[in-house]
C-alpha cells in the first residue's frame, strides 16, 4: 500500500470527476477539500462541492458557502447542495408559471403536492446532474464531491438509474411529483449522469475508510453496491493510520494493535483495488492552513496550550436507570455520521435488556450495520432493521390492494406507474420508521438513526409525509403515522442521545441538530462524548496532542450545550458482541488498555 500523497490520485492521472464516499467520520470532507486544493495548486480549476444535507465543508474550509459556486483561493471555487433551497427553487419553477393562471385553491394543492421529501430529493438530484451531466460546471477540469455518509451516497447514485428508468418507461405522464413535464426535460441529463458515473475516463469513487473493522465492512459494501450499478473506477484511502512514536507505551500499542487487526482482517478486501494510506495527524482539518499541512505532514506547530478539563459528566448508570426508569418507551441515538451512534444504541439496548427489560434495536440508516455490533444473542433483545427494498414492496402490494380495488384498467396503470416513482421507497420507509416508534408503547425500542441530515430529512417531512400517503394511498392514515410527531415530542415517550466525538465538526453539528430538534418540539435526553482519550495516560506525543485537543470540546459541550453528558472513553478492542458492547458503558479507565 501507497503511505502518501493523501489524494488519491496524482494530479495528472486525475478524472474530471471525483467522488469522496464512505461512513461517516472517516475524513471525506479533509481528503476531498485536501485532493481538490492540490489539484487546485497544479494549475487545475477546481469546483468542490459537497451533496451531504448536513455539510461540514463550510467549517472545514472556514468559509461561508451557497448553492452559488465562489472562490476559495487561485482556481479552487466550492459550493454547496443545499435541499431545502434546492426544493424551494424547484417547486417555484413548477409553479411560478401558472401564477395568475391558474386559480389560487389549485396553486395551493399543486404547493401541497410537492411540499413532502420527494420534491426535497429530486431537487437536489437535479442539481448533482446538472454537475455532471448539464452546464453547471462548465469551466472546471475536475469536479470534486465531497458526499453524504454511504447510505445517502449509494441513494444518490442510483436516482441517477432509477430516475433515467422511470421516465423511459413511464406511459401515463404523472409521477409522485405531478405531471412529468418538469422531468421529462432532464431525461437527456439523468441518461448522461448515468453514462458519466460509469465511464473510468470521467469519474472515479474515492472509498474512505478509518482502519477499523466497521468502517472497512462499510466500504466494501459500497464498492459491491457501486459495481451493481455499473460504478466500477474505485480506489481507496485509508486515512488515521497510527505508528506510534514512544516505546512501551500501553495505550499507543493498543491503538496500533486494533488498527493493524483491523487491516490484516480486511486484507482480501484491500488487494482488490488501489489504496494509498494517510497518518493520524495530531488535531482536527479545520481552515485552509491546516488543509495544505495536511498534504506536507507538516502539523507539529499546529498544536494549542495544554487546556484544563472543566466540565462535569453524569456516571453512566445514572443515566440508565432514568431511561429505564419508565419501563417502556423510545430511545433514539442522533448525530453525525462516524461517531459511534451505532455502537451507543446496541450498548444502551444490551445495558437495558439485562436489566429484564423488553428491547428492539433497529435502525434508520441506509448503510445499516447495527446487526453487525452485536454478535451475540441477548436474551429479551430483538434485532431488526428498516430494509428499503422490503418496505417498497409491501408498501405498493398494501396500495394496490386497498386504493387499486375497483380501478378501472386505466386507473390501475396509473396507479402502478406512480409506485415505480423512486419517491416510492421514501414513502415506504416513513411508514416503517412511525411503526417501528409506535413499538415504544410497552417495550424499549432502541433506533439507530441515519446520519444528522438524513434523519432531519426524515423528521421534517414528517407531516408532509402524511399528505402524500393519504394523497398516494387513497386512504386514512394509519394510527401509526398520525400518532408519530406527538410521540417524538413527549418527552415520557421518547428521549433523543446525542452522540458526539470530541472533535470540531462533530460536535458543532451535533449543536446544530440539538436546536432543530428543538424548533420541532423536541428536548435532547442526553448528550454522549464517545471515543475520548481524556484520563488515557498516554506518553505518545501525537495521542497527547490529540487528548488536549479534545479538551476544549469536551469544555464546550459540558458548559455550553448538554444539560446532562456522559464521557465515554476510548477501547483498544472495538464494541462488538455482548461483552464488548456492554464494557463500553462500563467507562473504566483500566478497562480501555
Amino acid at each position: 500500500m501507497t503511505r502518501f500523497p493523501a489524494y488519491a490520485v496524482e494530479p495528472g492521472a486525475a478524472t474530471r470527476y471525483l467522488f469522496f464516499t464512505g461512513k461517516g467520520g472517516v475524513g471525506k470532507t479533509s481528503l476531498a477539500s485536501a485532493t481538490a486544493i492540490e489539484l487546485a495548486a497544479s494549475g487545475r480549476s477546481v469546483l468542490l462541492v459537497s451533496t451531504d444535507p448536513a455539510s461540514n465543508l463550510d467549517e472545514v474550509l472556514g468559509l461561508r458557502l451557497t448553492r452559488t459556486a465562489q472562490q476559495v483561493l487561485g482556481s479552487l471555487w466550492a459550493l454547496n447542495i443545499n435541499p431545502e433551497d434546492a426544493a424551494r427553487e424547484y417547486r417555484e419553477r413548477v409553479i411560478g408559471p401558472l401564477r395568475g393562471v391558474l386559480p389560487n385553491h389549485a396553486l395551493a394543492s399543486m404547493e401541497e403536492s410537492l411540499s413532502g421529501s420527494c420534491t426535497m430529493e429530486i431537487a437536489a438530484f437535479d442539481e448533482f446532474a446538472a454537475l455532471i451531466a448539464g452546464p453547471d460546471a462548465d469551466g472546471f477540469e475536475h469536479v470534486v464531491f465531497d458526499t453524504a455518509p454511504t447510505g445517502h451516497t449509494l441513494r444518490l447514485m442510483g436516482l441517477a438509474k432509477a430516475w433515467d428508468s422511470f421516465l423511459n418507461g413511464n406511459t401515463t405522464g404523472a409521477s409522485c411529483l405531478g405531471p412529468l413535464a418538469g422531468l421529462e426535460k432532464q431525461r437527456e441529463v439523468y441518461s448522461h449522469t448515468v453514462a458519466a458515473l460509469g465511464d473510468p475516463s470521467l469519474a472515479t469513487i474515492i472509498l474512505v475508510s478509518r482502519p477499523l473493522t466497521s468502517a472497512f465492512r462499510e466500504a466494501q459494501r459500497a464498492s459491491d453496491d457501486l459495481r451493481t450499478i455499473g460504478i466500477a473506477n474505485q480506489r481507496l484511502i485509508i486515512n488515521g493510520v497510527f505508528e506510534p512514536t514512544q516505546p512501551g507505551d500501553s495505550v499507543a500499542d493498543a491503538v496500533r494493535g486494533r488498527q493493524a487487526s483491523a487491516i490484516r482482517e480486511a486484507g482480501v478486501f484491500l488487494e482488490s483495488l488501489p489504496v494509498s494510506v494517510v497518518p493520524l495527524r495530531r488535531s482536527n482539518l479545520v481552515g485552509l492552513h491546516r488543509l495544505r499541512n495536511f498534504l506536507t505532514e507538516n502539523d507539529a506547530h499546529e498544536i494549542s496550550a495544554p487546556e484544563a478539563f472543566l466540565g462535569t459528566t453524569e456516571p453512566v448508570e445514572e443515566c440508565l436507570d432514568s431511561l429505564a426508569a419508565n419501563g417502556s418507551g423510545v430511545i433514539m441515538t442522533m448525530g453525525k455520521g462516524g461517531v459511534g451512534k451505532t455502537t451507543v444504541a446496541a450498548a444502551v439496548g444490551i445495558a437495558l435488556a439485562r436489566r429484564g427489560l423488553r428491547v428492539h434495536l433497529t435502525t434508520t440508516d441506509p448503510a445499516a450495520h447495527v446487526a453487525e455490533a452485536l454478535e451475540a444473542i441477548v436474551p429479551g433483545l430483538t434485532v431488526g432493521r428498516i430494509d428499503p427494498v422490503r418496505e417498497t414492496e409491501l408498501y405498493r402490494q398494501e396500495v394496490l390492494r386497498t386504493a387499486g380495488a375497483g380501478l378501472d384498467a386505466s386507473g390501475l396503470a396509473l396507479l402502478v406507474e406512480d409506485l415505480r416513482s423512486p419517491c416510492t421507497e421514501e414513502i415506504a420507509v416513513f411508514r416503517a420508521f412511525a411503526r417501528e416508534v409506535a413499538k415504544g408503547r410497552d417495550r424499549f425500542v432502541v433506533l439507530d438513526t441515519a446520519p444528522t441530515g438524513h434523519t432531519l430529512l426524515l423528521l421534517d417531512a414528517s407531516e408532509s409525509h402524511s399528505r402524500q400517503l393519504e394523497k398516494q394511498a387513497r386512504s386514512e392514515q394509519t394510527e401509526d403515522v398520525r400518532n408519530l410527531l406527538p410521540r417524538l415530542r413527549d418527552p415520557d415517550f421518547t428521549r433523543v442521545l446525542i452522540v458526539t466525538v470530541p472533535e470540531a465538526t462533530p460536535v458543532h453539528e451535533a449543536a446544530a441538530l440539538q436546536d432543530d430538534l428543538r424548533r420541532a418540539g423536541i428536548e435532547p435526553f442526553a448528550w454522549i462524548i464517545n471515543q475520548s482519550l481524556e484520563g488515557c495516560a498516554s506518553t505518545d506525543p501525537l495521542l497527547r496532542d490529540r487528548e488536549n485537543a479534545e479538551r476544549h470540546f469536551l469544555n464546550e459541550v459540558t458548559t455550553n450545550l448538554s444539560r446532562r453528558t456522559i464521557l465515554l472513553r476510548w477501547q483498544a478492542n472495538e464494541p462488538v458482541g455482548e461483552n464488548g458492547l456492554a464494557e463500553l458503558l462500563s467507562n473504566r479507565i483500566e478497562s480501555t488498555l
